[in-house]
C-alpha cells in the first residue's frame, strides 16, 4: 500500500508532487528547499537556506512517522562549489555518525535556490 502522509504544517509545493511517499517502512521525501509552509521560496544566505531546508525535511519526516535519526540516504544539491566547506560543517549538526549514505551534486540549482535536500528514511519504531 502506498501512502502520502501530509499535515496542515507540512511544507508543500504548488508543483505536482507529494512531500513524501510511504511504502511499508520506507519513506521517500521529495526535495526540500528553503520555502515557507505555502511553498514560497525564502531566500537567504547559504547557511540560512540549508537550515530551513533541513527543518522542512524534519517536518515532512515527522508527519510520515520518522525523524532525522532514521534517514538512510540523502541527496544534496548545492548551487555553488564555494559553499561545500560550510555544507560539510553544518551537515553533522543534523546527521550523526556513522552518517546516512550521501550524494552531493553542485552547480545544479537555478539562481533562486542555494540548497535542496531529499532523502530516504525508515519509519521510527519504539526502541529504534
Amino acid at each position: 500500500m502506498i501512502e502520502y502522509p501530509s499535515a496542515p504544517d507540512t511544507p508543500r509545493s504548488h508543483l505536482p508532487f507529494s512531500p513524501a511517499t510511504k511504502v511499508g517502512d520506507l519513506i521517500f521525501v521529495s526535495g526540500q528547499a528553503s520555502v515557507d509552509a505555502t511553498g514560497k521560496i525564502v531566500s537567504g544566505t547559504f547557511e540560512e537556506e540549508m537550515r530551513r531546508s533541513i527543518e522542512n525535511l524534519r517536518k515532512v519526516l515527522e508527519t510520515a512517522g520518522s525523524d532525522l535519526k532514521h534517514v538512510v540516504q540523502t541527496r544534496n544539491y548545492v548551487r555553488d562549489n564555494d559553499d561545500l566547506p560550510l555544507f560539510n560543517k553544518i551537515y553533522p549538526e543534523y546527521f550523526a555518525a556513522p552518517f546516512p549514505a550521501r550524494t552531493t551534486i553542485t552547480n545544479c540549482l537555478g539562481p533562486q535556490l542555494r540548497y535542496e535536500i531529499e532523502c530516504i528514511a525508515v519509519v521510527s519504531k519504539p526502541g529504534s
